[in-house]
């Protein structure tokens, strides 16, 4: 009389599942010549789809499979290989054995059956599931360091879908730009036009909002492919899908000595502008910028003020009146000062139409007179020069000193080791010392190192600069955050009086600097 039995089928991706490809059909063949050669009667099939091994116990398929293992009347599972039922990542993983054992259900394997209920089968089942969990990672490495060569050579090991907005790749042609860069181009001349708006941005283009954050700060576009991250490869970074379907590895930094950085195209965008544009993104993020054409607003310098006392940004407030205040007058920011010992900031709540008028003043009539600049950029330079100071470390006592401190830590480490102080007292001395030591190798580098010189202002940059501001009274509210977002500044305002002005020198110049930022007083 035939055994009653379950075949079990299950490959790792939708492709191995294809009508092209002969997986899943390989499989049934090998389970019925094993299923004739021990006389078992298949009366269900399971097929589980898109599951790797590590994942089979999330799938519905598989819980029902050891749902009918339940039944007196299934006597055994039939598979073409180990690997097929389980390749572990962890010994959680290993309870689908177990069930086994409990329901005394045979496993059918070509090369005979195996009872890991019975002392060999249990060894013999323990030992499989290990190698082909280790086959699984090994087959995984293998995929990644080919992944790894072909990114070192300057080539794409993956598909087009990966590929950023406006590149393509072929490996006879290599990479190369598409039709779209035009898009990315014009993407980038609108944000340092001063259309730091990511939803107009995406909707003159008819592009998703949130793609545009990423193209601008994509390296690719200066001609150079950035590795900086890398995938999860351990069991923790692995995020399976619904039902234990094929998931993804999260993403995770790399160490500076596994960032590849490679040429591969002439750019569309200058590294200059690409630097300038990341610059631009994270005082967007820092100071809260928003310009989203569905939210018009009142106020034109908010996200560029910050308190001229406590240093926190200013925010906007509006009852009957519209206000500008510091952001540390918000309840819940004073009870965060408190708790650090701050006392409270003393800057009041400052009418928009009061302030606004003031620094209208300030950059349509004040900052535009050439005497007052001459002025500023003469201070600025005679402060420059004042403030170089040769190093005067010395550079024996702070190896010494440094000797020193390594002899204190063993010192405590041997008191810890002779039971005089606990654990805890260790770390907070040896934590000390660190501290120490890591400031004198601070002050060694510095001492080392080559000073650097500040560039000096020059009148005609300065002049060039400003010259905007010019047609200031006459532009509208938008023009004119479009002009305080190419330019950058930072506002420092306290009870309606600017203590202090942050401008970007040299955008919009078409130097090749970095874009220095002065501050005027």
């Amino acid at each position: 009389m035939n055994k009653n039995v379950i075949e079990l089928v299950r490959v790792s991706t939708k492709g191995q599942a294809g009508e092209d490809r002969a997986g899943i059909p390989a499989q049934r063949e090998v389970n019925q010549r094993t299923a004739r050669a021990y006389k078992l009667q298949i009366v269900k099939r399971i097929e589980i789809v898109d599951v790797s091994g590590a994942s089979v116990l999330r799938s519905p398929e598989m819980q029902e499979l050891l749902r009918l293992m339940e039944s007196p009347d299934v006597h055994g599972v039939v598979t073409k290989e180990f690997s097929r039922l389980i390749r572990p990542e962890n010994f959680t993983d290993y309870a689908l054995l177990q069930h086994f054992i409990d329901t005394e259900t045979i496993l059918y394997l070509p090369d005979g059956p195996l009872d890991l209920a019975s002392k060999s089968g249990r060894l013999l089942g323990t030992i499989r599931a290990a190698i082909a969990g280790l086959e699984r990672r090994e087959i995984l490495e293998r995929m990644n360091d080919g992944k790894e060569a072909m990114r070192r050579a300057g080539k794409h090991p993956s598909g087009a879908i990966t590929l950023p907005l406006g590149v393509g790749y072929h490996k006879e042609r290599g990479w190369y730009y598409t039709g779209e860069a035009e898009k990315v181009k014009r993407a980038f001349a609108m944000f340092l036009s001063g259309e730091t708006s990511y939803t107009e941005i995406g909707r003159r283009l008819n592009l998703p909002r949130t793609n545009v954050r990423f193209l601008l700060g994509n390296p690719i576009y200066t001609g150079w492919k950035v590795y900086d991250q890398k995938r999860d490869p351990s069991a923790l970074g692995y995020v399976p899908g619904p039902d234990g379907r094929q998931g993804y590895r999260k993403k995770i930094k790399r160490a500076p000595d596994e960032v590849i950085r490679k040429q591969v195209l002439d750019g569309i965008v200058s590294e200059e502008d690409f630097a300038r544009v990341q610059e631009m993104i994270e005082l967007k993020r820092l100071k809260h910028w928003r310009a989203r054409a569905e939210t018009p607003n009142r106020y034109t310098y908010n996200g560029f003020l910050t308190c001229g006392e406590c240093t926190s940004l200013i925010y906007t407030h509006a009852s009957k009146h519209d206000f500008y205040m510091c952001k540390s007058r918000h309840p819940r920011e004073r009870r965060k000062r408190a708790e650090r010992g701050l006392e409270p900031c003393t800057n009041r709540y400052m009418l928009r139409s009061k302030l606004e008028g003031k620094l209208d003043h300030l950059l349509g009539q004040k900052l535009t007179e050439r005497d007052f600049l001459l002025r500023v950029v003469e201070e600025y330079n005679e402060q420059l020069q004042g403030s170089q100071l040769a190093s005067t470390v010395d550079e024996r006592a702070v190896a010494a000193k440094l000797s020193a401190l390594g002899e204190k830590k063993q010192r405590v480490l041997e008191t810890f080791f002779e039971g005089m102080i606990d654990k805890e007292e260790r770390d907070r001395r040896v934590g000390e010392i660190e501290r120490d030591v890591s400031a004198y190798q601070q002050l060694l580098m510095e001492s080392t190192s080559e000073p650097t010189q500040p560039p000096t202002l020059d009148e005609e940059s300065v002049l060039a600069a400003i010259e905007p501001f010019t047609e200031w009274e006459f532009l509208e509210r938008e023009d004119r955050r479009s002009l305080l977002a190419v330019l950058c500044p930072e506002i420092s305002v306290y009870r309606y009086t600017v203590k202090g002005l942050t401008l970007n020198l040299a955008s919009g110049q078409g130097s090749g600097d970095e874009g220095s930022r002065r501050r005027m007083e």
